[in-house]
């Protein structure tokens, strides 16, 4: 990403969170997931405190304007923003995941306590 420049930031306490408006020179349009990176370098900032509202491009143009909202929690996120079933279904796997990987450990752990036992 080249010239990255942030155009306004507004501070919304009602929603706890900064309303950023920044343009970024690129010779693609910028994925989701490099402007979160780059958001949360710039702001210091957890990349889940983020949503990005849109990334729009003018044709012929390699300049994009980002809209971005940074919460300061991640439970003001989620109480403010609406999401699609998309993005409720992604969470969700993301939790099982994380419950799978638990009781993998914890499966792992109580099988090496046993070996120790043998032993």
């Amino acid at each position: 990403m080249k010239n990255f420049q942030v155009i306004s930031e507004k501070e919304n306490k009602l929603f706890s969170r900064k309303e950023i408006e920044a343009e970024v020179g690129a010779e693609v349009t910028p994925r989701l997931v490099e402007m979160n990176k780059l958001l949360s370098e710039k702001f210091s900032v957890l990349p889940e405190n983020i949503r990005i509202k849109k990334i729009a491009g003018k044709f012929g143009s390699k300049t994009f304007a980002i809209s971005a909202n940074i919460y300061n929690s991640k439970e003001d996120l989620k109480k403010t923003e609406v999401f699609s079933k998309k993005e409720i279904e992604k969470m969700k796997q993301k939790v099982e995941k994380v419950k799978e990987d638990e009781k993998t450990e914890v499966a792992v752990e109580k099988v090496e306590e046993k070996k120790e036992k043998v032993n």
